[in-house]
C-alpha cells in the first residue's frame, strides 16, 4: 500500500500508550490498533484531527505516502 501509517512512531515519541490515545480521542483501543497496523481503508477527518490535537502533530507526521510499482500510472 502506498500510504503508511506512522501512528506507533508518534505514540512512542509522545510516550503515550494506545489505551490513553483511544480514551482521549473517544474511539476503541481496537480501532487504534487497526489504525496503527495500517489495516484500515480510511480514517475520518474528525478522528484524524483529534489524533493530531492529542499528539500535537500534523497529519503528515502520521500518514506517509510511499509510492510503489503498483502506483505507477498505466501504460498508454
Amino acid at each position: 500500500m502506498a500510504i503508511v501509517v506512522n501512528l506507533d512512531v508518534m505514540l512512542a515519541r509522545r510516550k503515550m500508550r494506545s489505551k490513553e490515545l483511544a480514551e482521549r480521542i473517544r474511539i476503541t483501543e481496537q480501532n487504534v490498533s487497526l489504525l496503527k497496523s495500517g489495516k484500515v481503508k480510511g480514517v475520518r477527518f474528525d478522528t484524524l484531527a483529534r489524533i493530531c490535537a492529542v499528539l500535537d502533530c500534523q497529519p503528515g507526521d502520521i500518514l506517509e505516502y510511499r509510492p510503489g510499482p503498483e502506483d505507477d500510472p498505466p501504460d498508454e
